[in-house]
């Protein structure tokens, strides 16, 4: 029996008799809640996006196939343990149910087959498609994209050019400010009991990533005779694998950057059927699986999937001579066959600190760095996944075609804190840990620490104050810049302004405006001149990669290096100062720095995008303990930040805070769509709430 209820934010909460019986549930109940955008991910797993929203899709279904995700969905399936398997396979008989009687009804189906003219049904959700979307949520989340940029700096400006670029964190880190790439990031926090007003642990934070809509997370509870557990869900995956509260334990992670993902630069040379791949002992067999996208209302498109002894081809082929050049991805979980889905239903019975952590040992991709406590006041960090075992020099460029790495499996003892901890991103401290190159700087953890410091917080009240944090980071590393001497009036007012602000990005703020508007004309400017031209040749790696390879977006990454680069300084003064005046009278920072929702129908040519009127204001900037980043130079649009805000109180879980962007419903009919936009925008989390006595019951499952 399983039997589900609401909260009045409409989050679902699910009572089953067991455990089998609520993943069922889960997947039933996420099918109503979700239907459009769990089948869209799935269908981005197979690579049959195309299927669904015609030429929209073809870029993605191209990398999903040439990677073989759905295939390694397949293989994590079948080899997983018999209980995983069991509890997976049961969330995909809930969500066939769901999707069967209101899931396939969504409003962007129905939207799709009145702009094709022609309806398209659904398929059935196979055993193994929950798996498939635990993948794509993951399947670009490795820093792999950055080392083909290094590959097209390198090509196009040089060696030497490489690391001005790329160098990220490494070149000093610190409080430095530099403005990095957003390719990654998280916030999270843990007090020790002994700074509580409880005497018990707290543990709170945010995951950044896109501003998906609906969002990529979705809060829920799932309780059976085993465990009782809040938490946040990916849509499409059961369980709460990165966030959640069993009332005897909690936990929540950030990503570690580590180097996750091998890449490597692949000779291939046509044979008849096939190829062959250069490796270490000569020419050898490639694999190749030849298939069709079916675009819907388009022509069809022919892919080759090439997997070599070293992984699997995953940018376009460029001729050189007689043979071929491509770069391969190895990606552990699908040389291990495995997703990580061991962790799943094991997280969900943790009862202590200790419990969260060897849950996680079974974790695979991408390596995170995980906080847990427990009513017993233990509290724990530690660094969990797997990553191949290189040398830093390793990490950063693609490899010789030898694999001859062993795996590093989360084998370094977790860390006890008796104080305070924090996470986000930033370079570990312990070399054992400290399994990848591209960190950004530390500036969101020291200021979190300092804000903690500051308030000296004793409950999760106190934490909204450094979740709304807008002090930036890079403005510590582009005032410096600013000229000293005379300058024209309109360029005079906007240095001054510049040097009187409070180096905060608040939306109401028409200093933190002024400064957004000097920097994004810096990076156009920079990226302009002469020396950087180069960059903007084609890099052939494939459209998937396009927003990693983003000269603007590069540039606007590196901008403090490259003010002082030798070979720009010549012009540096010059562009400074137009860019100052170009930045004259700009508006606050919040009439431009607006919320950018990110949905599959905004990218269909002539469908009508949900996210349309959904542009509020927004506080904050990319590095920024209150993210929400854009792309300077290109838009000031905020596409990327704070997905969910989350504080685990481990004396009462009815005092836990939660919030997600939109809401918890995927239906743009449903009033709860968007009806916890305000207060997210606003940095003001809601209670959890477990009394069941206080939700209204909802339509039963189908689970007798």
């Amino acid at each position: 029996m399983a039997e589900v209820y609401r909260d009045h934010l409409g989050i679902p909460h699910i009572r089953a008799a067991d455990a089998g019986d609520l993943a069922e549930a889960q997947g039933e109940v996420t099918a109503r809640d979700r239907g459009w955008q769990i089948e869209v991910d799935r269908l981005r797993a197979s690579g049959r996006l195309s299927e669904l929203i015609g030429e929209a899709g073809v870029t993605w279904d191209v990398f999903a196939r040439r990677a073989r995700l759905d295939d390694t969905a397949r293989r994590a399936l079948e080899t997983t343990d018999a209980e995983t398997r069991a509890f997976v396979t049961r969330y995909a008989v809930g969500v066939r149910r769901g999707m069967a009687s209101v899931g396939a009804g969504a409003t962007e189906f129905r939207a799709l087959d009145d702009l094709f003219a022609e309806p398209r049904p659904l398929e059935p959700w196979a055993d193994h498609d929950p798996l498939g979307v635990l993948h794509v949520a993951h399947a670009l989340f490795s820093t792999f994209p950055l080392l083909l940029w290094r590959e097209h700096v390198a090509a196009t400006l040089g060696d030497a050019w490489v690391d001005v670029f790329a160098g990220y964190g490494d070149g000093g880190g610190g409080d430095s400010g530099d403005e990095t790439l957003p390719t990654s990031g998280s916030n999270a926090w843990a007090l020790h009991g002994s700074r509580t007003e409880s005497g018990m642990p707290l543990l709170a934070g945010d995951p950044h990533r896109l501003f998906e809509l609906p969002g990529v997370y979705q809060q829920v509870r799932l309780a059976c005779d085993e465990f009782d557990v809040v938490g946040l869900a990916f849509p499409g995956v059961p369980g709460v694998p990165h966030f959640g509260h069993t009332g005897d334990a909690a936990w929540g992670v950030t990503n570690a950057v580590a180097h996750s993902v091998d890449v490597f630069r692949e000779r291939l040379r046509p044979v008849p059927g096939g190829y062959e791949a250069l490796g270490p002992d000569g020419w050898r067999g490639a694999d190749v699986e030849r298939s069709v996208i079916r675009v819907r209302g388009g022509d069809a498109v022919e892919v080759e999937a090439i997997e070599t002894e070293r992984g699997t081809i995953v940018t376009d082929l460029r001729r050189d001579g007689d043979e071929l050049l491509g770069w391969s991805v190895r990606m552990l979980a699908r040389v291990n066959a495995d997703l990580g889905a061991g962790a799943l239903l094991r997280l969900l019975r943790a009862r202590t600190a200790s419990d969260v952590v060897g849950a996680f040992g079974r974790w695979v991709d991408p390596v995170n760095r995980v906080l847990a406590a427990d009513r017993g006041g233990a509290v724990l960090s530690a660094t969990v996944g797997v990553a191949p075992e290189r040398p830093r020099s390793e990490r950063r460029l693609p490899l010789p075609t030898s694999t001859g790495a062993a795996e590093h499996r989360a084998g370094v003892p977790p860390v006890v804190v008796d104080d305070l901890a924090v996470d986000a991103n930033e370079r570990p401290a312990s070399g054992d840990t400290d399994l990848g190159w591209a960190y950004p700087p530390s500036h969101r953890a020291n200021r979190i620490r300092a804000l903690l410091e500051a308030a000296s917080p004793r409950s999760v009240d106190d934490f909204l104050p450094v979740w709304g944090d807008t002090a930036s980071g890079s403005a510590a590393a582009l005032l410096p810049f600013l000229p000293t001497g005379p300058l024209p009036p309109p360029a005079a007012a906007a240095r001054d302004a510049l040097l009187t602000w409070d180096g905060r990005m608040d939306a109401a703020s028409a200093a933190a405006g002024t400064f957004a508007a000097w920097r994004a004309a810096l990076v156009r400017r920079v990226a302009a001149l002469p020396a950087l031209q180069p960059l903007q040749a084609p890099h052939g790696f494939g459209a998937v990669f396009d927003p990693w390879l983003g000269v603007t977006g590069q540039v606007a990454a590196a901008l403090p290096r490259l003010l002082s680069h030798p070979a720009l300084r010549g012009q540096v003064a010059e562009v400074i100062e137009a860019a100052l005046a170009e930045a004259a009278g700009a508006a606050e920072w919040g009439v431009t720095h607006r919320l950018l929702p990110l949905h599959v129908l905004a990218d269909v040519r002539g469908a009508v995008d949900p996210g349309d009127d959904l542009d509020v204001a927004l506080s904050g900037d990319g590095d920024t303990v209150r993210c929400a980043g854009s792309t300077p130079g290109l838009t000031d649009r905020s596409w990327r930040g704070s997905v969910a805000r989350w504080a685990w109180d481990l004396a009462d879980r009815e005092r836990s805070l939660w919030s997600v962007p939109f809401g918890a419903a995927g239906d743009p009919a449903s009033p709860h769509f968007t009806d916890q936009l305000s207060a997210w925008a606003d940095a003001r989390p809601t209670r959890v709430v477990t009394d069941w006595a206080r939700l209204r019951p909802d339509e039963p499952t189908g689970i007798a």
